[in-house]
């Protein structure tokens, strides 16, 4: 059972309401399409900042890392990168990613709780 986050480029959406339909077009013209895109500058720094914390999924010797696909990165699809985490690590590891994102002046949204995060 995994856990999933949408962290995107782009103004802050007004309320959650909003913020689902946001996502829903993003998923439908990034990730739900044959088309591949290379993350932007800013993604990229995201899961880099993500992989710097919890190693990729494919380099966990310990079984510490929260991310249900590796490489993390390959989730990324132009400004949005929409992401797996193992769901015994999802609180832990959604709470980070959320601030991480706020930090980084990109949005974070909860498809599982149809709400904004952070």
């Amino acid at each position: 059972m995994s856990y999933d986050l949408a962290v995107w480029e782009g103004e802050r959406p007004a309320d959650d309401k909003a913020a689902g339909l946001v996502f829903e077009e993003l998923y439908d013209r990034l990730v739900d399409t044959d088309v591949d895109l290379p993350p932007t500058e800013r993604i990229a720094a995201y899961v880099a900042a993500l992989l710097a914390r919890w190693c990729d999924l494919d380099e966990d010797e310990e079984d510490t890392s929260p991310w249900s696909s590796s490489p993390l990165i390959n989730e990324a699809s132009g400004p949005l990168v929409y992401f797996p985490m193992r769901f015994s690590m999802a609180d832990e590891a959604s709470a980070f990613a959320a601030e991480l994102a706020r930090s980084m002046g990109l949005v974070c949204y909860d498809p599982q709780t149809e709400r904004l995060r952070a």
